[in-house]
């Protein structure tokens, strides 16, 4: 009896079949399935990256004063001498 059924199921499912245009290309099952896997190592990997991170502490170290331009706020870079002008490289 389950023959008969299966057989019976086909024979519904043929004529449409043969109402898909056959110069179309679909992703069928196989292009399912590997989307399906590409979904599951995200996720994965999404999970994975949120259980490091959640390990990291990190602890900002605090200005040290020794650092005039810096601290008193009248530099505005890396090449700020003091005074707040900026002195011309060296070389």
């Amino acid at each position: 009896m389950p023959d008969m059924s299966a057989s019976l199921a086909l024979t519904h499912l043929v004529p449409l079949a043969k109402e898909v245009d056959e110069n179309k290309v679909t992703p069928g099952v196989l292009g399912f399935i590997v989307f399906a896997a590409l979904a599951l190592a995200v996720w994965g990997l999404m999970k994975s990256m949120n259980r490091h991170m959640g390990k990291v502490t990190f602890e900002e170290d605090p200005e040290k004063p020794g650092k005039g331009a810096a601290v008193s706020g009248k530099g505005s870079g890396s090449g700020a001498g003091p005074g707040g002008k900026a002195s011309p490289a060296k070389g």
